[in-house]
Parts: C-alpha cells; sequence; structure tokens
C-alpha cells in the first residue's frame, strides 16, 4: 500500500503485522451481499498472503496481501509490502499463502517505489490451479459511486472481501490516487479492488487513522505499466537502494520542476510578503490566539503535500512543507518578546545526529536581504546514507526589522539534489517582500 503524506504512514500501519491495534479499535464485518459472494468466489483462486519472514526461522515481520496476475504465477503487492526483503535481502525472505493452503517462496522481480507497487513470483510452481485476474479496460471510466470490492488478508485472521464505493480522486495528491469508502484494515495491503464484473480497479494501499471508510487504493494503471515493464526481469538478489534511488532521483526532478513553475499566493499580512504554496499542490492549515490572549500573539499557517514516498520503515521522503508564523508582542513589552522571538528561533529541529537514513545536518547562518526585508536565515543540508545524491534541506527564516514583532517561516525538502536543494531554497527565499499597503520598511 502506498502512499500520500500521511498516506505513507498509514501504509506502514495497514502492513505489518504487529500494529493491530487494540481488540476495540478493530471493527465488526458488515454483512456480505450477494454480489460480494459472488466477486469473491470468482476472485478466490487469485489471491495469496505476502509474508516477510526472518531469515532462518518462521516469524513474520510484516504481511500483506497480493494477487496473481499471469497464468504463469506473477503476483502484484505492494512495495511497502516487501520493503524489508528488497532493502535487506540477507535478513529477510518472502513466501506466499494461497487461499486453498498452498505455501512457497517468493523471488523480487521489480518495484515502483513512487506509486507502492511491487512484482513478484513464486520460486517454484504453485501446486494449485490458480486464477489470474484481468484488469479493467482503461477506456472504462469509474463513476462517481460505483460500487469497488476490496480482497485481501486483514489482519492475518483470514481471506475476505470489504465492499465500498468510488469517489474519485484524492484531492491535492502529487500523484493520482482512488478516494475509496470502504474500511481497509491491516494485512490487506497489496490486494486488489475490483468492479462488479471482476476486473482489478485498483490496488489496496492506505487507509486513514484518523477516519472512518477513508482509504486508498493505486489505480490499475501503474500496476498494468509495472507488469508489462518487469514481467521478464530477473529476480533481485541484492539489496535495491541503487534502483530505488534512481526512481526517487526522477521523482524529485518532477516534483521541483512542477513547483517552481507556480507562483507563491500571499499570506495577507499588511506588512511582510510571506510565501504561501497554492493549495492544489498542498494542504494548508491556519490557527491563531484566542482574541483575549494577555501575551504573545501569533497567526499560524502550515502546508504540507499529501504526497510521501515510503521507503522503509524508518523513511518515508520526496516531499516539501511550509510554514510561517507572524507574532505580535506589543502587550510583553520589548525584552520579553526579545526572549521569546530568540528562543522560537533557537529551538527549531534539523534531525539531530541524522540517525540510521541520514548524515548529521550541516548548518549556515546569516543576513539576507529579501526584495528589502531583512531576515536572519539558517540553511541545513543532510544527505542520505543509502540513496545516492538524494538530501534534504531546511531553511529557517526571522525578520529581524522591528522591536516589538515579526515573521519566522520554514521551507523543508526531502529527497531532493543539491542542486534541486538550493534551487528550491532560493524560490522559498524570493517570496519574500513588502506588501503594498508598506509605505517605509522603517517603522
Amino acid at each position: 500500500m502506498r502512499t500520500l503524506v500521511l498516506v505513507a504512514l498509514a501504509a506502514w500501519a495497514l502492513s505489518v503485522a504487529g500494529q493491530q491495534g487494540r481488540p476495540q479499535d478493530i471493527q465488526p464485518p458488515s454483512p456480505v451481499s450477494p454480489s460480494a459472494e459472488r466477486i469473491y468466489e470468482d476472485a478466490r483462486r487469485s489471491l495469496v498472503q505476502v509474508r516477510t519472514l526472518l531469515k532462518g526461522q518462521d516469524s513474520q515481520s510484516s504481511v500483506g496481501s497480493g494477487f496473481f496476475v499471469t497464468p504463469d504465477g506473477l503476483i502484484l503487492t505492494n512495495y511497502h509490502v516487501v520493503s524489508e526483503a528488497a532493502l535487506q535481502p540477507e535478513r529477510y525472505r518472502l513466501v506466499y499463502g494461497t487461499t486453498d493452503g498452498a505455501t512457497g517462496p517468493l523471488q523480487l522481480l521489480a518495484f515502483d517505489a513512487i506509486h507502492d507497487l511491487a512484482l513478484v513470483r513464486p520460486a517454484t510452481p504453485p501446486p494449485v490451479t490458480l486464477r489470474a485476474l484481468a484488469f479493467r479496460p482503461r477506456t472504462t471510466a469509474l463513476e462517481q459511486g460505483e460500487r469497488i470490492y476490496s480482497l485481501g488478508n486483514p489482519l492475518d485472521v483470514g481471506f475476505a472481501v470489504i465492499e465500498g464505493t468510488y469517489n474519485g480522486l484524492v484531492d491535492r495528491s502529487f500523484y493520482p490516487t482512488i478516494f475509496f469508502a470502504g474500511t481497509l484494515n491491516p494485512g490487506v495491503s497489496g490486494g486488489p479492488a475490483l468492479d462488479s464484473q471482476g476486473h482489478v480497479i485498483g490496488v489496496n494501499v492506505a487507509s486513514r487513522v484518523d477516519g472512518e471508510q477513508v482509504s486508498f487504493l493505486v489505480p490499475a494503471a501503474f500496476a498494468e505499466d509495472l507488469l508489462q515493464r518487469a514481467g521478464d526481469e530477473a529476480p533481485i538478489v541484492r539489496a535495491a537502494y541503487p534502483e530505488l534511488a534512481r526512481q526517487l532521483t526522477v521523482h524529485q526532478a518532477t516534483l521541483t520542476e512542477r513547483f517552481l513553475k507556480q507562483p507563491w499566493r500571499t499570506a495577507g499580512d499588511p506588512r511582510y510578503m510571506i510565501p504561501v504554496p497554492q493549495e492544489e499542490f498542498m494542504r494548508c492549515w491556519g490557527r491563531s490566539t484566542p482574541s483575549d490572549t494577555k501575551g504573545l500573539e501569533y497567526e499560524q499557517s502550515q502546508c504540507a503535500m499529501d504526497t510521501r514516498i515510503y521507503v522503509s520503515r524508518s523513511l518515508t521522503t520526496g516531499s516539501l512543507s511550509v510554514r510561517h508564523e507572524v507574532f505580535d508582542g506589543r502587550k510583553l513589552g520589548l525584552l520579553r518578546f526579545a526572549n521569546r522571538y530568540s528562543r522560537s528561533f533557537a529551538n527549531e529541529w534539523f534531525g539531530g545526529d541524522g540517525g540510521k537514513d541520514r548524515t548529521a545536518p550541516h548548518c549556515q547562518e546569516q543576513y539576507v536581504d529579501a526584495h528589502g526585508v531583512p531576515l536572519r536565515a539558517v540553511l541545513c543540508m543532510s544527505a542520505y546514507k543509502r540513496l545516492k545524491d538524494l538530501y534534504t534541506v531546511s531553511v529557517l527564516v526571522g525578520s529581524v526589522d522591528l522591536p516589538l514583532g515579526g515573521v519566522e517561516a520554514r521551507f523543508d525538502a526531502s529527497g531532493v539534489s543539491f542542486d534541486n536543494a538550493l534551487a528550491l531554497s532560493a524560490h522559498f527565499l524570493d517570496g519574500f517582500g513588502w506588501t503594498r499597503q508598506t509605505s517605509s520598511p522603517a517603522e
């Protein structure tokens, strides 16, 4: 299952066997309709459970689902379901289980981390009669409210069918993602979502943990594309970081190009022009202090992409975020405001020692002139240890022109090239300036 910013993390929750939640969190199954019974019976021999095991033993690290897509046994699932075996093949192995009880080892052939898909096959022919599912023709559009049937092995308790509806594509998703009004539980990641004719329209990928029946599917077109270009690939036997880095490099180039073409929106502040991204690119939330606040007052905006690319349990990447706070310290006085304002700037976190996935950040601080606005600026960059030539970058700025007020803003990009990190940082700084209402920068 894949993601969206939040989606990538939700996807992880759907695949990890040990993260099934408290018993009271599990919703009782809904009654199955005659249509669902028919769909399941027709597709039953196409379904598999995909498990990741520690080598040398049968202890499972994660579980997901998959489905046969060719008569000779090729299986589609999610990248995040098989990611441990892809990145650490010396420690993990993949196995499958069918609805008829057959089991066997799996080989990883290819993956599309950007759309959270993977192609695997049994190491030996399955000892059961299997049925390959067919894809819905691309020329046949899905209609709002059309019935969808999601199949998989939820919570590692058995194969099941979940009914829901098609509700179009997710708003603000960087890549097309289907909004499925149905409940996807952990373990169904990588299973098929079918129309009423039994054709594959999508692949189970994630659900929102803060809502009900808000789930997501990877459109079937991306799964078809992976099958067509990688069906004859030799098994992947080495850690797949080079291929993962290649795919992420393509993603960040597209992301940067699209973002740099978009003009900034204004924050509506009477003094400063503050860069705010376009709403169709990011989801923004704002808040402010109550009107009766007796201390420091502020207005805040936080904007982030819903899309993040799943790499491993500890890492998602390939996303942008922007935020700012406008401070008013007139109720505090000069010294108290200066102390609070400087502490806010100093308390920003840039990744500590970097952990196992990134190097420790390298930071530089200087004062810059952004279209006349004097800013204290800090730029920090960190390199990914196993994703060659990819970095995270953070730019933190604070205005220094007022004794009792100011704006603090931050831009973050993950999984970008060095050149694009600099280009995005410059684009962020270029979004500052004076508003037309400000007749003079001095006050």
